[in-house]
């Protein structure tokens, strides 16, 4: 059993199975009707979201979680909600996650645990994917709740995205304190993203850059993204001699952090509805401000 908090119990999922029959194996001291009520009662989460029906499908790496009567506030996405509304909802993703699945990986990713946050219980699905972000790149990421929201903003994304901002930790610093690079990306058959010039059938990519701050042989560098490109920020940085730290695919060793040092600080649309700007941030994380205190400056 895993670790509880404030009379919380928590089950790591190990196998397939059901959320009854995997209870009835794990509750100890309980009858089968007992345990039904734990469901009906609303006490019981899985990956922090309630859920009520016994037959519900459970997945290795999932987490079950009995919740003290009236405990229901506690199930919540098992990252921060940035922004929401009837439409909309905007999470940090945190970096080692996928934003949507892919042939390797289809359970744990950004958009199951929050479509399962929002499910109140049901198999509907309410979430669509509009962006995405890589892997191991943390940050913004805004999802539709209706497919009306998702056509809407999926249709006209590129007028739409007023502002893209990232903060990147690289290895080195550009020659220049700000500058524009722009290629056109390619991608070769082991998925291997390079920049080419006009002309090579490439995707045109327009990358902003301004050096904020230095601390040793790493810099801090604000990006603002013309284009939104896969893998553009890391192969760009790595044009210019300095690439992301972390990114072992481009060209750099481990880095200051255990991760990929990229985050995506800010996205700001026109909103359909309105034609208003709508802005969401997602906070520095603390690896960042641990390197380069008051990074959240002049972002």
């Amino acid at each position: 059993m895993g670790k509880s908090t404030a009379g919380e119990r928590r089950y790591p999922v190990t196998e397939k199975g059901y959320l009854l029959e995997f209870l009835l194996e794990r509750v100890k001291g309980k009858s089968r009707n007992a345990v039904k009520h734990l469901l009906s009662g609303r006490q019981v989460a899985v990956d922090g979201k309630i859920v009520t029906r016994f037959d519900w499908p459970l997945e290795p790496g999932e987490v079950v979680t009995i919740l003290p009567q009236g405990g229901e506030e506690r199930a919540k996405a098992p990252f921060p909600i940035l922004y929401q509304d009837k439409d909309l909802i905007a999470i940090d993703k945190p970096a080692g996650l996928l934003t949507v699945g892919h042939e390797g990986e289809r359970q744990r990713t950004a958009y199951r645990m929050l479509a399962d946050t929002l499910r109140d219980g049901s198999r509907e699905k309410k979430l669509f994917v509009v962006h995405r972000l890589d892997r191991d790149t943390s940050g913004a990421v805004l999802f539709a709740r209706n497919e009306e929201m998702k056509r809407s903003l999926q249709e006209d994304w590129d007028k739409l995205v007023k502002e893209r901002i990232y903060l990147a930790v690289t290895v080195g610093a550009p020659e220049r304190q700000e500058g524009v690079v722009r290629s056109w990306l390619r991608e070769t058959s082991t998925r291997v993203v390079y920049s080419a010039g006009p002309g090579s059938g490439g995707k045109e990519a327009i990358t902003r850059y301004k050096v904020l701050s230095r601390a040793g042989e790493y810099a801090l560098v604000r990006v603002a993204l013309d284009t939104g490109r896969k893998n553009q920020i890391r192969v760009h940085m790595a044009d210019l001699g300095c690439p992301v730290a972390g990114d072992r695919k481009y060209g750099a060793g481990a880095g200051p952090m255990d991760r990929l040092a990229l985050h995506a600080v800010r996205l700001t649309i026109t909103d359909p509805r309105t034609g208003a700007p709508l802005t969401v941030t997602a906070p520095v994380p603390k690896p960042f401000l641990r390197l380069f205190p008051g990074a959240e400056k002049g972002v």
